[in-house]
């Protein structure tokens, strides 16, 4: 047997694992469930690169098995050995950081001069469409103060790495997607604890000049490390190039299972409202995003690219800020949910947009 009937067979394993499941939890077998359940996730992400189409979901698969898993191994997420994971959430995304730093050059600045009206429309809709949303449905979903402001900080933060990997996937402008993603993150240690003081402030005490420290240490030291690192040794670590984008998805998956499993109990009281927000907030950011681009006179390509970075947020910041506030399983419960719904939905969107190629065609201003 080939490798590739191998892989095959994995997956038909999957599907036969999985109505294994659904049969012992009918019939009450819950611990056995469980544990078929991490053997469905070992079968399935395996059984997924015998296929080309699938493979393009495997980050999308990881997210679903860790949050998943997660939900099921509370204890064995966030206790390691009487090591609390939680210590590691900010760690991780100052490597997140760093290895984005080491992609960025010059280039990626002088992107600016070259396409300047996408960038300053990229960046008017990303902090604008995303927070105003994230209040609006506090309001409508009345959550717990907590958990409202964790709905808001998910719209306040920019957008993150995941936006350049599902442009790249959707044959969108690359250049124009890790500009946009560039310079929000640069301007997020000043503009989100602003936004978050304004929407949120009435919900949770905001010191903006201690969140600015916070995020400053967290997101632009470690990207400016990176770009510093990357002015230095330039092409010598090509290698550095390849495996941080590995590493960015991992550190991300992990972060989504320890803020999964640290509110786990919160997430079985009120987390289908949550993941319903957390829908329509994605949502709303594809189709606003989109929409306010081709309003702005900007091409399809350019537009479908905006889209997805003003859908797609940086839910690893968002849960660095709410642990540096004591509040991971309540601020951070969003973040994660909305991380995880916004692969999924990210992933199809990037996947569809493939399929359906545009050409770069100038709208010609009426």
């Amino acid at each position: 047997m080939n490798v590739q009937k191998l892989l095959q067979s994995l997956l038909w394993l999957s599907l036969i694992t999985l109505l294994g499941v659904i049969i012992l939890y009918q019939l009450k077998l819950e611990t056995e469930a469980k544990v078929l359940t991490g053997i469905f996730f070992v079968f399935l992400l395996a059984g997924i690169n015998s296929s080309e189409f699938l493979k393009g979901f495997s980050f999308t698969i990881w997210v679903i098995a860790a949050a998943t898993l997660s939900m099921m191994f509370p204890s064995y997420v966030t206790d390691m050995g009487g090591f609390k994971t939680e210590v590691l959430i900010v760690p991780l995304i100052q490597l997140i950081m760093f290895g984005m730093g080491t992609t960025m050059g010059v280039k990626d600045f002088v992107g600016v001069l070259k396409m300047p009206k996408g960038v300053i429309i990229g960046l008017f809709l990303q902090f604008t469409i995303m927070p105003l949303i994230a209040y609006g449905l506090s309001i409508m979903f009345n959550f717990p103060p907590e958990i409202a402001a964790g709905v808001i900080l998910i719209g306040c933060v920019p957008c993150g790495v995941s936006s350049n990997i599902l442009n790249f996937l959707s044959k969108g402008n690359l250049a124009l997607s890790i500009t946009l993603t560039s310079f929000a993150t640069l301007m997020a240690p000043f503009v989100t604890p602003l936004l978050m003081e304004q929407l949120a402030g009435q919900l949770i005490p905001i010191d903006v000049f201690a969140m600015i420290i916070s995020i400053s240490k967290m997101i632009f030291a470690p990207l400016i490390a990176g770009i510093i690192f990357n002015r230095i040794f330039g092409n010598r670590v090509g290698w550095l190039n390849v495996t941080m984008p590995i590493v960015a998805m991992a550190a991300n998956v992990f972060i989504i299972a320890v803020i999964v499993a640290a509110g786990r109990d919160s997430l079985l009281t009120i987390g289908f409202l949550l993941f319903l927000a957390a829908v329509i907030h994605n949502a709303m950011g594809f189709l606003l995003g989109y929409w306010g681009s081709r309003l702005f006179k900007l091409n399809k390509r350019d537009s479908r690219t905006i889209a997805i970075e003003v859908g797609l947020q940086n839910g690893g910041m968002a849960a660095g800020i709410a642990f540096e506030l004591g509040r991971t399983a309540t601020m951070g419960l969003y973040p994660a949910i909305f991380g995880t719904w916004m692969d999924i939905s990210g992933s199809f969107l990037a996947n569809w947009w493939r399929k359906t190629p545009v050409d770069d065609e100038k709208i010609v201003e009426s």
